[in-house]
């Protein structure tokens, strides 16, 4: 069994990678997260060749070691070349059944959901976590489409027992609504990456959302 399941009930900062906004690189940024204490790392690149990818996955995956999942947006093959702890795919990509057939019964796979039948499908599915997506309206994916509210998170979360992963427009301004809403997790993507401390950030929101979980 993939030791890395473990951590799934223990995430609560999850970086998506995004070499278009980050100050000093990819690399940088998930080394900086990770020793903020970050437990799940997606690798998303689309402007990259596939042989450069799989480069940069092999030194995203050392970054990681023991301490965070390792997770790649959409490319099973990328995935599979690396050895990778999973996926995390869209509504339009590789349906679930064949995705786990091809990278095995322990890999970890998350699904990106925009509604309780969506989740709930992805569940039924195999899906180990949902993205929820998005929260509120977001720049940093152009067909993500309007904001769903913080309030839909617990209308999902209440519908599946995979943990739910909040994505899109999240701050640290908004985020406390966020994790009250139900999320376990969330995503950021803006707010850690254009910043000029990825460490400082990603352990700012790790505490917001331990407090927040807490009742502090």
């Amino acid at each position: 069994m993939n030791q890395k399941r473990s951590l799934l009930e223990l995430i609560d900062f999850y970086l998506v990678t995004d070499s278009s906004l980050s100050k000093k690189g990819t690399l940088s940024d998930v080394e900086d997260a990770v020793a903020a204490g970050c437990r799940i790392v997606q690798y998303r690149e689309k402007s990259r060749s596939t042989k450069d990818m799989i480069f940069e996955a092999v030194q995203i995956k050392n970054l990681c070691g023991s301490k965070a999942i390792f997770l790649v947006n959409d490319r099973v093959d990328v995935a599979m070349a690396v050895d990778a702890d999973g996926v995390h795919i869209g509504q339009d990509d590789m349906p679930i059944a064949t995705a786990r057939a091809l990278l095995g019964k322990d890999k970890i796979i998350g699904l990106t959901v925009h509604n309780v039948e969506e989740a709930q499908e992805a569940e039924k599915s195999g899906a180990d976590y949902v993205g929820l997506s998005p929260i509120f309206d977001t720049t940093t994916k152009n067909d993500a489409g309007n904001g769903i509210g913080p309030e839909s998170i617990r209308v999902v979360k209440d519908a599946i027992s995979i943990p739910v992963v909040a994505i899109g427009g999240i701050n640290k301004q908004n985020c406390k609504s966020v994790i009250k809403d139900g999320a376990d997790s969330l995503v950021a993507i803006s707010a850690v990456l254009c910043s000029e401390d990825v460490k400082k950030e990603t352990q700012d929101f790790i505490d917001i959302i331990k407090n927040t979980k807490m009742g502090i």
